[in-house]
């Protein structure tokens, strides 16, 4: 999302250890500078970097030094504390096949007088034979010293898991922003409507026409004392005319609405019951992985043997959301439009949930207890590790060697969570990283 604050780590370290190599490696391309002269990196730099699904920010610092020997060294060593002191954790990199230095020590007091947390990355080591030159650096009282590869990558899928673990939990939102939620479906099955009833105005233009809504149209509504932004979009066609320009470019804007959007309000004309194009739809919102409500919209105007058909066809069409909560109502007359915001409130909450890592540990080594992984060409995959790398859906990520698992045991998973926690109204991904001896 665009308005989450991402985590800030700085990657600090003497000179000449390998900060700058280690971050081109994290974010897969040569933006820092590299060169064997030490010294090189003055000034701090920011990028963007994502590991299981959580973006962050790497500040890249100069290397410390407990006695600048120039005045260019001295500014250098305020930046690379500067940024220590205004990270959410630090990425600390000694160089694993040299002895503790000074500087090493000077560096780690900094560090844990700032009280910021730190991983350890013992850079340089390259093979396992080298691992145990390490073991010294364990006095600097910053935890283990994770033996890694910058130029190899060997050993930083495992620092990068560490770090994220220090990490504080995101902050999706800023509290002055209210979420956001988009409302999505075909045309013509009341979208507009309902964003006018929840207005109390006429807000948007209405007709019977089909695609009269040509632009998202944002606009905050209270329901229940608390505030949202509503997105009316364009309805989307499974196949826009593209003949009509201005349509099709419509449907292009509702789907990147849906893509930023906390939520979405899917609405289903009840007259016609969930038809294959709300299908996709819907399959669009989980993808996007927004929360989810579907309206049955038009609920007042049908009679009690079409509504059991329709009922019907929720399931039918809908039954891969079968998560969503489904409120039956009419924009039109009002008509239990008042249970809207307790089901947003609901859903919202839920696609916030965090499960403890301890505790999400314990339950998935019991459901693979009770129903171990398929075997895949031979082999069977072990589920090493797991952790919950973020919200907005819940994304939970499995650590695994062997063979991969495949996609029916991760629904068996999912829906053991489910039964475990209250997740109702949101998707809920599950993520593999597979390790290798080499990794």
């Amino acid at each position: 999302m665009s308005s989450e604050r991402l985590a800030v780590v700085a990657v600090v370290g003497r000179p000449n250890v390998g900060k700058s190599t280690l971050i081109n490696r994290i974010i897969g391309r040569r933006a820092a500078v590299v060169q064997s002269e030490p010294g090189v990196t003055r000034d701090r730099r920011i990028f963007t970097a994502e590991w299981a699904d959580r973006r962050f920010l790497l500040v890249d610092t100069g290397g410390w030094e407990r006695d600048p020997s120039s005045p260019f060294s001295e500014a250098i060593r305020h930046q690379a504390e500067a940024a220590v002191s205004g990270a959410d954790a630090v990425l600390f990199v000694v160089d694993g096949t040299a002895a503790l230095g000074d500087d090493d020590e000077g560096m780690a007091a900094v560090v844990k007088r700032s009280g910021v947390p730190a991983v350890m990355a013992a850079n340089k080591i390259d093979n396992p034979r080298r691992e145990m030159a390490v073991a010294e650096y364990w006095s600097l009282g910053l935890g283990e010293p994770h033996p890694v590869s910058a130029i190899h990558g060997r050993g930083v899928g495992d620092l990068l898991d560490e770090v994220l673990s220090v990490l504080p939990e995101r902050e999706p939102h800023p509290a002055d922003e209210p979420f956001r939620i988009a409302i999505v479906g075909r045309p013509n099955t009341g979208k507009s409507t309902l964003l006018n009833r929840l207005c109390g105005s006429q807000r948007v233009i209405v007709s019977d026409v089909p695609g009269t809504t040509r632009d998202p149209v944002d606009v905050d509504v209270e329901l229940d004392g608390v505030t949202y932004r509503l997105v009316d979009t364009a309805g989307i066609r499974r196949r826009p005319r593209n003949s009509d320009e201005a349509d099709y470019y419509a449907v292009l804007r509702a789907r990147d609405a849906l893509s930023r959007a906390d939520a979405a309000l899917l609405v289903v004309d009840a007259l016609e019951g969930a038809t294959y194009q709300d299908q996709k739809i819907a399959r669009a919102a989980a993808e996007a992985g927004t929360a989810l409500v579907v309206l049955l919209n038009k609920w007042d105007a049908i009679d009690p043997e079409q509504r059991e058909w329709t009922e019907e066809s929720i399931p039918d069409r809908l039954g891969f959301i079968s998560w969503a909560p489904v409120l039956r109502l009419s924009a039109l007359t009002g008509a239990r439009i008042g249970r809207l915001g307790a089901a947003l409130e609901m859903v919202l909450e839920n696609a916030g949930q965090r499960v403890p890592t301890g505790e999400l540990n314990r339950l998935v080594a019991a459901w693979v207890a009770a129903q171990p992984p398929p075997p895949h060409k031979g082999r069977r995959c072990r589920i090493m590790y797991a952790v919950q790398a973020g919200v907005r859906p819940p994304t939970m990520v499995l650590f695994t060697v062997g063979s991969r698992l495949i996609p029916e045991y991760l629904r068996y998973l999912e829906r053991k969570l489910r039964e475990q926690y209250d997740l109702v109204g949101t998707p809920v991904r599950f993520v593999t990283r597979r390790r290798t001896r080499n990794a």
